[in-house]
This record gives C-alpha cells, sequence and structure tokens, in this order.
C-alpha cells in the first residue's frame, strides 16, 4: 500500500489538472477524479431542447465557453490545495448532419465535435499554460419527435488527439478513449413549458503513459424552462457522479476511496430563437463538489442551420 501511495503522489499534480479540465467537459488529461476529476464531456454543455434533435440536414454549432475555478476539493468537499486556480476558455465547432434514413422509426445521423483551448493551471507552487486542439468527439445518433416529445439515443466516442505530456501541469488532451452512450428527452408541452435532460454514462480507457485508469461516470444536463414567443428562459445545469473507482497499476487508488469525484451545477438560461438560427447564454455555479475542481461556467452557444 505505501508503494501504491507513493506512486500516485508522483502521478498526483498531472491527475489534479486533469481532473479539472474534465470538469470543464473539455478533454483533459491527467487531472481530476477521473485521473484526477471529471470527464470527457463538457458537463453543462447541453440544456434547451436537449432531446430535439432537428429534422434532417446539416447543422453548424458553436459552443464558446469560460471557466474558472479557484477549488480543488477532496472527497469531504473542501479545498486541498491553497494556492490552485483554473481557468478555461474554450470554443468548440459540432457539425451535426441528420439523414433521411429511417431505423426503429427514427432519423439517423451523425456529429463530429473539434474542441481549442486555452488552459491556465496554477498548483503547488506551479503554474503552466497551454493553447491547442483538445480531443475531439464523433458519434452517431438516432431520433425521434412526436407532438410533445423528443428523444435521441447515441454513441460518441473521445479520442486522445489532443496535446498530452504526463509531466505537465496542464494537458488539453486527456491520452486515453472515453466511450459514452447517451439518451437525451425534451417534453414541450402547447403552452411551451420545457422539460429537457440529457442522460450519460462514460466508460474510460487506460492512459498508457500513466498506466492510470479512470472511473465509470454517470452525468446528466438538464433544463426547466418557459417559451415566450422566441424567448425562452428558465433554470439549468448538471449532475456528475464517478461510479467506480479510479486505478494506478490495476489497483484502487488508495486516497479518498477510490478519488471517486461528484459534482451539482445549476443556474440561469435565457434562449433566443431567429430565423434559422438560435443564441443561448447560460450560468452554472457548481457546488456539492468532491475529488474535483469547483467553480462556474459561462457559456455562449449558437446554431446555424443550412
Amino acid at each position: 500500500m505505501s508503494m501504491m501511495r507513493t506512486a500516485y503522489n508522483r502521478l498526483k499534480p498531472g491527475i489534479v489538472l486533469a481532473a479539472c479540465l474534465s470538469i470543464l467537459g473539455i478533454t483533459a488529461p491527467t487531472v481530476h477524479a477521473t485521473e484526477s476529476g471529471g470527464g470527457a464531456y463538457p458537463n453543462g454543455a447541453e440544456g434547451f431542447g436537449a432531446g430535439m434533435l432537428p429534422p434532417p440536414g446539416t447543422y453548424l454549432l458553436n459552443y464558446f465557453n469560460v471557466y474558472n475555478a479557484p477549488h480543488l476539493n477532496n472527497g469531504s468537499g473542501n479545498s486541498m490545495v491553497s494556492d490552485f486556480n483554473l481557468t478555461a476558455v474554450v470554443n468548440a465547432l459540432r457539425l451535426v448532419h441528420v439523414t433521411k434514413i429511417e431505423l426503429l422509426g427514427g432519423n439517423l445521423g451523425g456529429h463530429l465535435l473539434l474542441p481549442i483551448v486555452n488552459l491556465d493551471v496554477t498548483m503547488g507552487g506551479r503554474s503552466q499554460s497551454r493553447f491547442g486542439l483538445g480531443d475531439l468527439t464523433v458519434g452517431p445518433l438516432l431520433t425521434w419527435h412526436t407532438k410533445n416529445l423528443h428523444t435521441a439515443i447515441g454513441l460518441d466516442t473521445t479520442m486522445p488527439s489532443g496535446r498530452y505530456d504526463k509531466n505537465d501541469l496542464a494537458n488539453i488532451g486527456r491520452n486515453y478513449w472515453t466511450f459514452e452512450p447517451i439518451v437525451a428527452a425534451t417534453w414541450l408541452t402547447d403552452s411551451g413549458f420545457e422539460l429537457s435532460g440529457k442522460f450519460m454514462y462514460d466508460i474510460n480507457t487506460k492512459n498508457s503513459d500513466t498506466d492510470y485508469l479512470s472511473g465509470q461516470e454517470f452525468h446528466a444536463d438538464y433544463t426547466v424552462a418557459q417559451k415566450f414567443n422566441n424567448f425562452s428562459a428558465g433554470l439549468g445545469g448538471y449532475f456528475y457522479k464517478q461510479v467506480t473507482d479510479d486505478e494506478l497499476h490495476g489497483t484502487k487508488v488508495p486516497v479518498n476511496d477510490g478519488f471517486k469525484g461528484q459534482a451539482f451545477a445549476l443556474g440561469p438560461q435565457l434562449k433566443y430563437d431567429y430565423k434559422n438560427m438560435f443564441f443561448i447564454l447560460k450560468y452554472q455555479r457548481e457546488m456539492a463538489v468532491e475529488n474535483r475542481p469547483e467553480g462556474n461556467k459561462f457559456w455562449f452557444k449558437m446554431m446555424y442551420a443550412f
């Protein structure tokens, strides 16, 4: 056990950073509760119309996110690094194509997500910045529509395409693959009341450079809103819970009961529909955070239909 702790302590700075990035949902390598604190998906990215994938056609979405975390919490929810600070600015382009091909009564489609990341990290007397392409995400999708209920399923794959170095404090790549089944649904009444949720489960492969296996993760984005003509306003955020232990060299990480992370986020959201486009502004405050960075997120999202 003492040898395990020694090996973990040597990796911990990188692990903590990766965790931070994963919290962003922006693939970050060895720093998380999932090699130190989060997952490949940017939690909180979706909300309004999470299950309302558009009709057959091609769509371009842009996600702009600013995330600042002044705390890296332990398993009790207390800050464990006095000088910790993480700031990430991310712009991600997502191309979605829905075909006229029908399968099981729904329309078949797919998407590609490409994130550009600027990351600044301070921790343990060290500071580092990195800028570049993060890990790419691709996946098929299937969508169904009725009068008030809209649903979709998918299977995303996030590949280790971003820059990674196990000796770096700030990494914009995770250096492992993540496979993510997805179920999303939106209930939109005739009066404009909306309930939306996107539910995901992440299965991670091992980081070959560190022999670290991040635990499996359940997480969900949600929105409760009301539509007023072209505007929609409401509350939303996300819930995140790591359900299996992190492992180092095939053994459970010997701190904080497997270093499993959790977080809950809530904040106001506003959407504006205009012709073949929409625009979304969101703020999310993280709370009940364990084994991950804790901070605030600001989102600007837009969609253009070709």
